[in-house]
């Protein structure tokens, strides 16, 4: 047996016989043609291009009926790429200057693309590289007549292993008998994890060198929930993994029946549980599981699929679609744009930056770039007067910063003023806790705005210096480091103090190990992934906020995660005695 740990992409567990997908990728069996071919290899490119664009159309229809129009305009993308008369033109020029064949213009081209975004940190970045791929797999197919449905052929329950997925190939999987996936490669917020989330199958992510150590047929356990593959899992481990699998069928009748019961501790304390969206269409799922409204509505979303950035009206009409849906009694909290560098287009190029995380991102970009900043803040205040509105700037890492957005944001209230046009003053303005310099400036900061929101998952990564998409380092990655508890704890007080909301919005907030430690350290918001929040509602009903007290205290008391994570696991299973794992 041998456990190989990598990133959660999508909950779940899975067990079965691994089918493990070709390596190699596909071959491209000629270079070059004579010159006297080329018109033939041109008209071969044009059916090929036309014939992939009409697949990706098709897919598009077939995943908005299935999915919905958000996850439907990942194909979109597709479609687009496939029909960008600069891409056909370089590819044509290409061909006739060199005289190679279709298949190999096709990958020199777009390879040139991806490798000027693969030293990026940008995620919206990696997204368009991985489409770019996916296209070029799409175009290959086509002219060397391969077939691309092979996963939707599974006659058996399988595990599907692979170097990476194309969304293009993880949209054909056939749910009834793919009962999970996972990559080589890949990151937890890429379009194949996405698209899985979607499809509720169970995926990891990013788990490095796995191919060579598994045969096709082998049994393999995906845990979907701690990012683990287990290979030729031993006959106790199968046994434990087969109870999880009942528990979580059992878990889901009881959990889901609390979804009109109130968020509230054994002994009184009322807890606000929220949802994390990224598209307008998962606003009714925050209804449906039982949240108290949208902690986090991430916007970049608005910029992936198009070669030019949003109109204010798309941005309005985004924004006013969820505060419809929510109603006027669930807050909406709305992220302000949080991208790595600057590279919306998919046909454009990305400046190059020695160390991107550390780089051009987020409120820096958007003070960098006004008129767009103030585009998407003239839409949100449009939208304000449609529901309980609020505006949240992510990765501020100085006091200066948040000043600048606070006076832009006043600046767009002056010019919706003057021109006449609705909104609705004083929205309740925050500001993401991401950087370890915000954490350690919480109190001073604390008195700029009406709330905090505390993004773990970057303030883990810039606290370790451990990038959680690095397999190398993700070892490192703990949100649970005594460093990290003890800038959570510094950040709750400081907004207790000062009277403003906390919340927690990282992953760490949807995890149920999680939730005690949280709770003893003055959090009382959380929002996470909506159909999580059942789940974290069940282990918030059975504590009382002494109970929660004393974890955190022995918890700020220990000096590794390890010893941290071991304790927390114990003391889940105390107070929920029915199975927790």
């Amino acid at each position: 047996m041998e456990t190989k740990h990598g990133i959660p992409a999508s909950p779940g567990i899975a067990i079965g016989p691994a089918l493990v997908l070709d390596t190699e990728g596909v071959h491209i069996p000629r270079r070059t043609v004579p010159a006297d071919l080329i018109p033939s290899e041109l008209a071969r490119l044009q059916v090929a291009l036309h014939q992939s664009t009409e697949d990706s159309r098709r897919r598009e229809q077939e995943m908005t009926t299935r999915l919905g129009k958000d996850i439907g305009k990942i194909f979109a993308s597709h479609a687009l790429l496939l029909s960008d008369q600069a891409l056909r033109y370089d590819i044509e020029m290409l061909m006739k200057a060199e005289s190679y064949s279709a298949e190999y213009a096709v990958s020199r081209c777009i390879r040139s693309r991806v490798k000027s975004l693969d030293d990026t940190g940008n995620e919206i970045a990696q997204r368009i590289r991985a489409d770019f791929i996916d296209v070029e797999k799409q175009l290959l197919h086509r002219l060397l007549g391969a077939r691309g449905d092979s996963l939707d052929l599974a006659a058996e329950n399988v595990i599907v292993l692979a170097n990476d997925l194309t969304p293009s190939e993880t949209a054909i999987f056939n749910t009834k008998t793919v009962r999970a996936f996972a990559t080589e490669s890949g990151g937890p917020t890429s379009h194949t994890a996405i698209l899985a989330g979607a499809l509720n199958i169970p995926a990891v992510v990013g788990l490095g060198k796995l191919l060579n150590d598994v045969s096709g047929g082998d049994t393999v356990i995906i845990d979907g929930y701690e990012g683990l593959i287990i290979l030729e899992p031993d006959e106790a481990t199968l046994e434990r993994y087969r109870e999880r699998l009942r528990e979580d069928e059992h878990a889901t009748d009881r959990y889901e029946s609390l979804r009109d019961s109130e968020a509230i501790t054994k002994d009184g304390a009322v807890v606000r549980l929220l949802g994390n969206i990224e598209f307008p269409s998962e606003a009714k799922a925050c209804i449906e599981k039982g949240a108290g409204g949208v902690g986090l509505y991430r916007t970049e979303f608005l910029y992936v699929n198009k070669t030019d950035d949003p109109t204010e009206d798309e941005h309005y009409e985004a924004y006013r679609e969820v505060l419809t849906v929510l109603g006027p009694n669930r807050p909406v909290v709305i992220r302000t744009l949080d991208l790595g560098a600057d590279k919306f287009s998919p046909a454009g190029g990305a400046p190059h930056e020695r160390n991107p995380f550390l780089g051009l991102r987020s409120v820096r970009l958007c003070l960098q770039n006004r008129p767009l900043f103030k585009t998407q803040l003239r839409a949100i205040l449009r939208a304000s007067c449609h529901g309980d509105l609020r505006i949240m700037f992510p990765m501020v890492s100085t006091v200066l910063e948040l000043r600048q957005c606070l006076s832009l944001l006043r600046e767009v209230e002056e010019d919706l003023h003057e021109a006449g046009i609705d909104y609705k003053p004083n929205v309740p303005v925050g500001t993401m806790i991401e950087v370890p310099s915000a954490a350690i400036m919480a109190d001073v900061l604390a008195k700029q705005v009406s709330f905090f929101s505390l993004g773990t998952n970057d303030l883990v990564q810039y606290t370790l210096a451990a990038d959680r998409n690095n397999e190398t380092v993700a070892n490192l990655y703990s949100p649970v480091d005594p460093s990290v508890l003890r800038l959570i704890h510094q950040v709750a007080q400081a907004g207790n103090r000062q009277g403003i909301e906390v919340n927690v919005c990282g992953e760490m907030s949807g995890e149920a190990l999680y939730t005690a430690l949280l709770l003893g350290l003055g959090i009382r918001h959380l929002s996470a992934t909506p159909r999580k929040i059942p789940e974290i509602k069940h282990v918030i009903r059975n504590l009382t906020i002494p109970d929660a007290e004393r974890v955190a205290t022995d918890a700020l008391q220990m000096e590794t995660a390890r010893e941290v994570t071991t304790y927390l696991r114990g003391q889940l299973r105390r107070f929920l005695p029915d199975g927790a794992d």
